[in-house]
């Protein structure tokens, strides 16, 4: 009796401790706090290994969807377990009786799945831990198409506004080189509604990624470079515009999109742990870069503050660094030469 009851809250706890694992990983933005934390240890166990096998290619587009799905097998097989725990404790009230806890795992698996296949007929008890457990497979395989189709949802989102700047500033995306492409097409006009479409990026995908940490892994191969190139590429557009470009117009839309990204910056870099890198922004580098917009027929701004632009870039692409190099992708570059 007494070892029944202990099989029976064995199997309820780990039941718990699993549906609240998915519940906080799948439903409550910021990640599982659960004491599972389940998908949060299959990535750093594959991160390591992905990292030292395909060191110079970075992290593979297979990593991120290769977490999730092992993430739903794990759950789906702690929650075979409890309810075989529970059904096992219960196996007087199945008929025949439950032999083994192996045949309970099975009962247990098969009414999980939904397929009801098992020789074992519920009575009393056992038709409430099978409904149960039945219940609860049903909510996590429902739990797991949704999450899947919101994931692809916001990955298109992000990528959408990655492929758009790659047209125009190449990949690795450059700032600079947006800015020649515009003058030389005549399309300066578009540079402040450029600059309110990636604050509106910028707040998308750190709602999006902040709120499913997991996204920040996944890649598309059509991208390039990936977003914290991009993310840099955007930043840097919004120091030109704010503090070398000398458009009224441009100022406001400007400031406001450079805040936006370095605060999706920093608030991914800390999701992840990663501690920012030192950064240095070359002035002489910041004087070439003003010249070439001068060629290229922008009025500039009369004595710029170029080592105040150089510690503002420092600061922020400090963590743009960290997330390119965790990730084991380029980051954004100043100017591309040639």
């Amino acid at each position: 009796m007494i070892l029944n009851l202990g099989l029976f809250l064995a199997g309820l706890v780990l039941a718990w401790l699993t549906l609240r694992d998915v519940f906080d990983t799948v439903v409550v933005p910021g990640g599982s706090r659960a004491s599972l934390q389940v998908t949060r240890r299959i990535g750093r166990v594959l991160l390591t290994g992905y990292k030292f096998i395909r060191r110079k290619q970075g992290i593979s587009s297979t990593f991120a969807p290769l977490v999730l799905v092992s993430s739903f097998v794990i759950w789906m097989s702690f929650l075979a377990l409890a309810f075989g725990l529970m059904g096992y404790a219960a196996r007087s009230h199945f008929s025949p009786p439950i032999q083994s806890l192996g045949d309970a795992v099975y009962e247990a698996g098969s009414a999980l799945l939904t397929v009801g296949l098992s020789p074992h007929y519920p009575r009393g008890g056992g038709r409430w831990i099978i409904l149960a457990g039945g219940f609860c497979g049903l909510a996590v395989m429902t739990m797991a198409v949704t999450y899947l189709l919101e994931v692809q949802s916001s990955i298109t989102r992000r990528d959408i506004g990655i492929i758009k700047l790659n047209t125009s500033a190449g990949d690795p995306p450059s700032a600079l080189t947006l800015l020649e492409r515009f003058a030389a097409i005549h399309n300066e006009q578009a540079l402040a509604a450029d600059l309110d479409e990636g604050r509106n990026w910028c707040a998308t995908v750190r709602q999006s990624h902040s709120s499913h940490p997991s996204l920040i892994y996944f890649r598309s191969t059509s991208t390039g470079a990936g977003w914290p190139a991009a993310l840099g590429a955007v930043l840097d557009l919004a120091l030109i515009a704010e503090h070398l470009i000398d458009d009224e117009r441009l100022y406001g839309p400007a400031v406001l999109l450079r805040e936006e990204g370095a605060r999706m910056a920093k608030e991914l870099a800390l999701m992840i742990r990663l501690t920012p890198k030192d950064h240095h922004t070359d002035e002489a580098e910041l004087e070439q870069l003003a010249n070439r917009l001068a060629t290229s027929g922008y009025r500039l701004r009369p004595n710029p503050n170029f080592l105040a632009i150089a510690k503002q870039r420092s600061e922020h692409m400090s963590c743009v660094d960290a997330i390119a190099e965790h990730l084991g992708r380029p980051t954004a570059i100043l100017i591309r030469q040639g």
